[in-house]
């Protein structure tokens, strides 16, 4: 019997991994799946490709701009809705089956929580729904019988590990870092580097933000807030050491020493496929990594001041309530301004400062509360940018 999926996402780095490994599989015929909806943004011309290929039921786009477009070069019957409300449907399509939420930034939160309410799994590469809707989301997982597994490499090999052992035996997680782009980067030649120099990751091969995210560290603090709602354990058991060689992808250090960790090559199509197929590890032709002639293994400390951005994050964190939502947003706008070319790379760090220092603290956010504090700090991002508050390039 085929599996009904949902795919949010569809047209990034990780919907169109997850759509080719589905393929993979269905191709060795050891799994059957229905695709019956698919989400993306304004790329209608990939969408269009996947709606010929896969037949979904519906899809949802950004805008009636895109709407128009993919309605004119598609002769299939599907339903085209759009905006929030279209991937907030998509998500609602599969009571049994499972959505797999691949989108990137705060839009990708509200589609947690309704699969969540109307699904029996759901597949997270969606950081941003944990660091910004942690508390959200971790109550309505307990109030349903849906399973959450991350997609995420690092989060998904600490899933893996912690098949190992019992909960109450973890002593602690540690998430492994590649380091990124700027791992021997003098200091100050960091933060005056281009959006080409930052964009150069040395071993992944990922959208922009992401990119951005490894090159600034903010990608690893948004993890080690997202590894605190996903396992249920306190920031002062999580901790993140750089490992440029991106073999092993994380670890589980339980209380009698023993450190279990998933090693493999960087390959996201791994972890996508577990998740799929879980708790099934089914035969694929990915390739496999040689011990042999494996690069020797490198362990460093994060340094905090190569990657400054990374203590912000953790610290929003640990403090909670709308904190978290707000260095999300910033981290989006700041990011941008920084591929424009409006700012200097070290300007993301900086105003993420600068935003939590002038933010209004809510303790016990609403999704409403969240979004208002995400609008905000966007907008202020921006406004320190116009006003060359961080300074321009």
């Amino acid at each position: 019997m085929a599996t009904d999926v949902v795919i949010l996402g569809s047209t990034g780095s990780i919907g169109t991994q997850t759509l080719e490994v589905i393929e993979d599989l269905e191709a060795s015929d050891q799994e059957k799946f229905n695709i019956i909806g698919l989400g993306c943004g304004t790329n209608t011309d990939l969408l269009v490709r996947q709606i010929n290929r896969f037949h979904p039921d519906t899809v949802s786009v950004k805008s009636s701009q895109e709407k128009q477009i993919v309605s004119r070069k598609i002769t299939e019957e599907v339903e085209i809705k759009t905006g929030p409300e279209g991937l907030n449907k998509l998500a609602r399509m599969t009571d049994s089956g499972t959505v797999v939420n691949a989108l990137v930034g705060f839009v990708g939160l509200e589609p947690t929580l309704e699969a969540i309410d109307n699904s029996s799994r759901l597949l997270l590469a969606n950081k941003e729904s944990l660091v910004v809707g942690g508390p959200l989301v971790y109550r309505k997982l307990n109030d349903s019988e849906t399973s959450l597994i991350p997609i995420d490499s690092e989060h998904n090999a600490i899933f893996q590990a912690l098949e190992t052992g019992e909960e109450n035996e973890v002593e602690r997680l540690v998430i492994t870092a590649s380091g990124g782009p700027f791992l021997s980067t003098p200091l100050d030649r960091i933060e005056v580097a281009s959006p080409e120099e930052a964009l150069d990751h040395p071993n992944w091969d990922m959208g922009s933000r992401i990119t951005c995210d490894s090159a600034s560290m903010v990608n690893k603090g948004l993890e080690v807030i997202e590894a605190h709602w996903l396992f249920d354990l306190p920031y002062e058991k999580i901790s993140a050491v750089v490992h440029p060689q991106s073999v092993i992808h994380s670890l589980v250090q339980f209380r009698d020493g023993s450190m279990i960790g998933e090693l493999g090559e960087p390959d996201m199509k791994v972890p996508i496929q577990y998740a799929l197929t879980y708790p099934r590890r089914l035969k694929n032709n990915y390739d496999r990594t040689d011990l042999v002639n494996l690069a020797k293994l490198e362990f460093k400390e994060l340094e905090e001041e190569r990657y400054p951005a990374f203590k912000v994050v953790v610290e929003a964190g640990k403090s909670g309530g709308n904190r978290p939502a707000a260095v999300n947003g910033a981290d989006e706008e700041l990011i941008d301004e920084f591929l424009a070319e409006n700012i200097r790379f070290g300007g993301i760090a900086r105003g993420l400062e600068l935003v939590l220092e002038d933010l209004e603290p809510v303790e016990n956010p609403t999704l409403e509360d969240l979004k208002s504090t995400d609008a905000w700090a966007r907008k202020k991002a921006r406004s320190l940018v116009k006003e060359k508050i961080i300074g321009d390039r």
